[in-house]
């Protein structure tokens, strides 16, 4: 028996959680401006798990780097909710 496939799901699991509040706390406090900090996290993270032997810490750097680009479109659909008035303003919401 292996925990391996369990294991990447739950890590998966995670870190999509904890992606959520990042692109809300984003957008309120520096609104879409730190888009490209998302990028080169999302790049760094899937280029170093092409060069991660271990499947599970490979598995784990692929779906952070994919989440962090990800982020970037939801971190500008946050901005779209905000204008809506589906979220509160924040100190960064005129930072573009």
């Amino acid at each position: 028996m292996t925990l391996t496939g369990p294991l990447i799901g739950l890590a998966t699991f995670l870190i999509i959680g904890a992606f959520h509040p990042v692109v809300i706390k984003t957008e309120y406090y520096c609104g879409t401006r730190p888009w490209w900090v998302f990028l080169v996290a999302g790049i760094g993270c899937i280029a170093a798990a092409l060069f991660v032997s271990n499947v599970l810490g490979a598995a784990v750097l692929g779906v952070t780097g994919f989440s962090s680009l990800w982020t970037i479109l939801e971190l500008f659909e946050q901005h779209q909710r905000v204008e809506k008035g589906w979220f509160p303003k924040g100190p960064g919401h005129g930072k573009r």
